[in-house]
């Protein structure tokens, strides 16, 4: 059963979002470096968009650049993410691909944190349990560009990720206007009323759904994504500004 839990001094599932910082560089070296910065910034949390790098169809040049990246990420939660096309990545792999690739991410001792494509997935519960035994926990997503779905269809897909014994479930959706962002805050707040242990994250994307990047100690979103440099979704704030207001509100949230 998915309960809050704590990776490297990072909670997951309570109290303040954990801010995450994607990077998205192409060539090995500039990975490394904007790795490099962040430690150095001190960011709580990392996701390596490994759909971005121009090698990532070479299992040796990941696998490489993994045990590279393993001692600078000693103190920093790291999350191994390939992001399809069809979720709003940058390449069109095979799942059976995909698959291996976070199969190389969970063995590399790098990574604390692999994002699988839940619903992308042709058996979906059984790759969590692989992973899961590999000691990494599991990011299960779901990404929709095109819109915000009903409530209800909302709180089924993330229900359906729950079932599947994710450590974490995540849902970003596409709002219209505000009515759809205070749907997905609502769906939000209900999911963990309804699973008080559960770890949820979610965001509406886009400009119309700022709001929903900094409410998460409000709503029961455990994570956010702050940018540092390129975008990985639309909407994402400065990770440096975005730190500023969660600690803001955490502490009018105590007081």
């Amino acid at each position: 059963m998915q309960q809050p839990f704590i990776i490297k001094n990072v909670a997951f599932g309570v109290g303040k979002p954990a801010v995450c910082v994607p990077v998205m560089e192409q060539d090995r070296e500039e990975i490394f470096q904007k790795i490099t910065e962040l430690v150095k910034e001190n960011v709580q949390m990392i996701e390596w968009r490994a759909d971005w790098f121009r090698y990532v169809e070479n299992e040796d040049a990941v696998r490489a650049l993994l045990e590279e990246i393993r001692p600078l990420v000693e103190n920093t939660v790291f999350l191994f993410t390939f992001r399809s096309r069809k979720q709003g990545g940058n390449s069109g792999l095979a799942e059976k691909k995909i698959l291996r690739l976070n199969e190389i991410a969970a063995k590399s001792q790098a990574v604390d944190i692999i994002d699988l494509e839940f619903f992308e997935a042709t058996f979906p519960l059984k790759e969590i349990r692989r992973f899961q035994k590999m000691g990494v926990k599991i990011i299960a997503s779901h990404h929709d560009f095109d819109g915000t779905p009903a409530e209800s269809i909302m709180r089924m897909l993330l229900t359906k990720m729950k079932e599947g014994n994710a450590d974490i479930v995540k849902l970003a959706v596409m709002p219209q206007n505000t009515e759809d962002v205070l749907r997905l805050l609502a769906v939000t707040a209900d999911m963990k009323k309804s699973y008080p242990g559960l770890p949820v994250v979610t965001m509406a994307m886009g400009n119309v759904g700022v709001i929903s990047r900094i409410c998460g100690e409000t709503f029961g979103s455990c994570i956010t994504f702050g940018a540092a440099g390129r975008t990985s979704a639309p909407g994402q704030i400065n990770y440096k500004e975005l730190e500023t207001i969660l600690e803001l509100l955490h502490k009018n949230q105590e007081a």
